[in-house]
């Protein structure tokens, strides 16, 4: 979460040296799409200041009080379409100058991706060359919180390090999974001591999302679009060392904040993110959570290692995704289709058109399998 604020003031690279640029990530931290936070690391403490401009002239500053070794600066983006360069740093520290898309006008396309942290190495040139304007995850964006040199923030450090031009030129929302927090081996049975920080401060501390950061709802108004995202993962374990996610139940506060929320939604897409299977969230809740998520257009989660389009009692699209898909295959019992393959999914609007393309793709870029989803009703009451 941002803690720093804008400082519209000039910087003198003569008076300050910077430390070299370790790593460049780009996030929203509110859900305003007029802004975008570029985040970055430095190996010691250094000012937070980001050049930007329409062209590799750059020409614009903005700059963030203070020093620090994790940097998250806000900068507009006053235009739609065409590209937004920028670079971190001063001087002769600073990092090379970098682009990005504008959010389009005309056709929007969105990736969601699961259980990354299990598909180290895996080449998402498909994902970059669909040319998307916004990377989303479906959880367990990394193996743990344990890993030697790679504990507490480090791992997502590690996330970033893997894929340097796809972060750096793709704004990104990831969503919580169970391994997201994992800071004690999991064992046979609950130990002493719990084996998650359900807080997630680890990803808390590192990524700049909207809200709370472990939950969070995003909206593209230009197209008719919003994205909410939930904390349900091992839902089963709740009250155990093993818990994973906040609390869950009816009279929890994250379930009355989501129907409160998909409630208020106006938009006539509505997709809702999560990591947990969705037959445990409806035997656990006696189809509570259900009710809500049927008042959207899609369910997404990364649970299963495996592509599947189901549906959900009512009409419901249910999708799950992961960019590792040679896992057991268990299928929802509603599945109109299943494969065994390393995929991601793809979602495609265009602006005012009554339908949005969902497409379930190989990491090739071959199409598994693809629908069209029709604008919801949306209720006034």
């Amino acid at each position: 979460m941002i803690r720093s604020f804008l400082l519209a003031i000039p910087f003198s690279a003569s008076v300050v040296s910077a430390e070299p640029i370790e790593r460049i990530w780009l996030t929203h931290a509110t859900e305003d799409t007029s802004r975008i936070v570029v985040n970055w690391e430095t190996e010691k403490p250094s000012p937070s200041v980001v050049e930007f401009g329409p062209g590799p002239g750059l020409g614009e500053k903005s700059v963030l009080e203070g020093e620090s070794t994790r940097h998250h600066v806000a900068i507009p983006l006053e235009h739609h379409d065409g590209r937004v360069h920028y670079r971190v740093g001063l001087g002769e520290e600073a990092s090379a100058v970098h682009q990005f898309k504008n959010y389009p006008n005309d056709v929007l396309r969105v990736a969601v991706v699961g259980d990354w942290g299990f598909a180290q190495g895996k080449d998402l040139g498909a994902i970059q060359r669909d040319d998307v304007h916004l990377l989303l995850t479906a959880g367990d964006n990394v193996p743990s919180l344990r890993e030697p040199g790679k504990e507490g923030t480090k791992a997502f450090s590690a996330l970033i390090d893997a894929y340097p031009e796809l972060f750096r030129s793709t704004p990104f929302l990831p969503i919580l999974g169970n391994h997201d927090r994992e800071i004690a081996p999991r064992g046979p049975m609950p130990p002493a001591e719990p084996v998650y920080d359900v807080e997630a401060r680890a990803y808390r501390e590192f990524f700049a999302l909207p809200g709370d950061e472990w939950k969070w709802q995003f909206a593209l108004s230009d197209f008719d679009l919003r994205f909410i995202a939930l904390d349900l993962n091992h839902i089963q374990d709740h009250g155990t060392t093993w818990q994973t996610c906040h609390a869950w139940q009816v009279d929890a506060p994250q379930f009355r904040w989501y129907a409160k929320t998909i409630k208020a939604s106006e938009e006539s897409f509505v997709v809702t993110l999560m990591n947990e299977k969705q037959t445990t969230v409806a035997g656990a809740t006696k189809g509570a959570w259900h009710e809500q998520f049927r008042k959207g257009s899609a369910l997404v989660t990364g649970f299963g290692y495996f592509a599947e389009r189901s549906v959900i009692d009512g009409g419901l699209p249910y999708f799950n995704t992961c960019l590792k898909g040679d896992g057991d295959l268990y299928k929802d019992p509603n599945s109109q289709f299943h494969a065994r393959e390393d995929n991601y999914l793809l979602l495609t609007l265009r602006a005012g058109a009554p339908t949005m393309t969902v497409a379930l793709k190989k990491l090739d870029g071959t199409i598994l399998d693809s629908i069209q989803i029709a604008k919801r009703a949306v209720r006034k009451d």
